[in-house]
């Protein structure tokens, strides 16, 4: 297992200059040092956006911010994203030792990687990873809140959602946190989208996997799988932002719907 994967979308989704990069994701976390919530609970798991940061990177802040009084106690991430560019069947995990930010290396765990290589549906790929930003994007707010931590990036394709959610039961330890992520509507107008987005959230809360489609979130398929897992569990899921694109540009028409859920 060699190599890196370098960058796909820096430049595009966030700043490609380190300063800048850091700057940028210290000041979205910033503002949400005042609404971290409950901070006697450590997050067992989160869905988070990944659109470009200015426009859901405050949504995923307001996760990330959940997590910060427990740097010290997490030590893995396990990052579950969905395929935008590669159709496949199961769960790809890359073969190459790091992924590349402006920030850095963030080391994938091998014992992790070789846990999940062992689960059914899950192969060996990195195509699926190559041009996938949904993974990526959340690696800089890693990078500013963890001094030491790996990680494990998991691109997700057409899988069941028992399968899903037993490939993430196993990789799931006291110092790991389980990030799934995905955006919710498409394209649709201000209106509907908060229509299809207060569904998705409502299936999301009561844990009801069987009812999100693709058409209301893009990381159906890992969201799927992480529902089964909680209802398993016994999780319990909270909305903590739910907003959408129109939110930052003022652009109603069509927009992408973001929101962040965290599970104890």
């Amino acid at each position: 297992m060699g190599q890196n994967r370098l960058p796909a979308v820096a430049g595009r989704f966030y700043p490609d200059n380190p300063t800048a990069l850091a700057s940028f994701v210290d000041d979205l976390l910033a503002k949400c040092d005042s609404a971290q919530g409950d901070s006697q609970h450590k997050p067992q798991a989160m869905i988070l956006p990944h659109a470009g940061l200015p426009f859901s990177g405050a949504a995923a802040a307001q996760g990330y911010a959940r997590v910060r009084p427990f740097r010290e106690q997490i030590r893995h991430i396990v990052l579950l994203g969905p395929s935008h560019f590669v159709d496949f069947q199961g769960v790809a995990v890359p073969t190459v030792a790091s992924f590349t930010t402006p920030l850095g290396d963030v080391t994938i765990n091998e014992t992790l990687r070789t846990t999940a290589g062992n689960q059914p549906g899950v192969l060996y790929d990195d195509a699926p990873h190559s041009k996938e930003h949904s993974i990526e994007v959340h690696l800089p707010f890693l990078q500013r809140i963890f001094k030491e931590f790996d990680f494990l990036p998991l691109a997700v394709g057409r899988t069941k959602p028992e399968e899903c959610g037993q490939l993430i039961e196993s990789l799931l330890s006291e110092e790991t946190l389980i990030v799934v992520s995905s955006d919710l509507s498409h394209f649709y107008d201000d209106k509907q989208a908060r229509q299809l987005d207060k569904q998705a959230t409502a299936a999301i809360e009561a844990l009801d996997f069987e009812s999100i489609e693709h058409h209301q979130a893009c990381g159906a398929a890992p969201i799927r799988g992480l529902l089964w897992l909680a209802r398993q569990k016994g999780w319990q899921a909270h909305t903590i932002c739910l907003c959408n694109s129109g939110d930052i540009t003022g652009e109603r028409s069509s927009v992408v719907g973001y929101g962040s859920y965290v599970f104890h």
